[in-house]
């Protein structure tokens, strides 16, 4: 069993491993800290049986990679960890593809719990969410934007998060060691995509699938 958790937190990252050594110890697990290492391995290969994805990571917007990976490799079952708890979260990770939602604060028993149900093709949510949770309404209004973000091609995806970042043309052209024209080209075809017109209306598109941060 191979298992690729994606987590920009080393810390967490390392914990998270031990406790899915601890519940799986043939597991074989593998680990990376942004949503282009996640592509690359993914791309080279080595498909694993399973992801465990962090839901902000360096180079995505929310759900956006979630959506995004799940539309590239439809067989992969992929766990969300998260530290964000809210049920309309948990809501909208399931309804845009997760199998599982495992909360940072979740007892480590529930990791091994919650893995052994997703790979079995069943879906595994905290234990302690209400009986009759419904599906988030936002979720529904999400799917149109999903579905254009799922046609995008990854190189097109890691393009979309740069521009969002605020990332100019020849910018993302020397981090992807590419040539400016390449971008342009891409750019228009996420514009296309995208149903959009400029890089203000594809980062207010991608925006709605951001989580909105608890205010303290």
């Amino acid at each position: 069993m191979n298992i690729l958790i994606v987590d920009d937190h080393p810390l967490f990252r390392h914990a998270l491993i031990q406790a899915v050594r601890y519940s799986l110890p043939q597991a074989q697990i593998h680990e990376t800290a942004a949503v282009n290492e996640l592509y690359q391995r993914l791309e080279s290969g080595a498909e694993p049986d399973l992801v465990m994805l962090d839901l902000n990571l360096p180079g995505a917007s929310g759900f956006s990679a979630l959506v995004h990976v799940r539309a590239q490799y439809p067989s992969l079952p992929i766990i969300v960890v998260s530290a964000h708890e809210e049920v309309s979260v948990i809501q909208r990770a399931i309804a845009h593809g997760a199998m599982g939602y495992i909360p940072k604060s979740a007892h480590p028993s529930h990791i091994g719990e919650a893995i052994r149900h997703v790979l079995e093709g069943e879906i595994w949510l905290p234990p302690n969410l209400p009986n009759n949770l419904s599906f988030d309404p936002r979720a529904s209004d999400e799917t149109e934007l999903a579905e254009r973000i799922q046609s995008l091609t990854p190189q097109q995806f890691r393009v979309l998060m740069m521009v969002a970042e605020g990332l100019l043309n020849k910018q993302i052209a020397y981090e992807l060691d590419v040539s400016e024209a390449t971008i342009k080209a891409h750019v228009t075809a996420i514009f296309r995509k995208l149903g959009v017109q400029n890089r203000t209306q594809a980062v207010l598109a991608i925006s709605a699938l951001n989580i909105e941060e608890k205010k303290l």
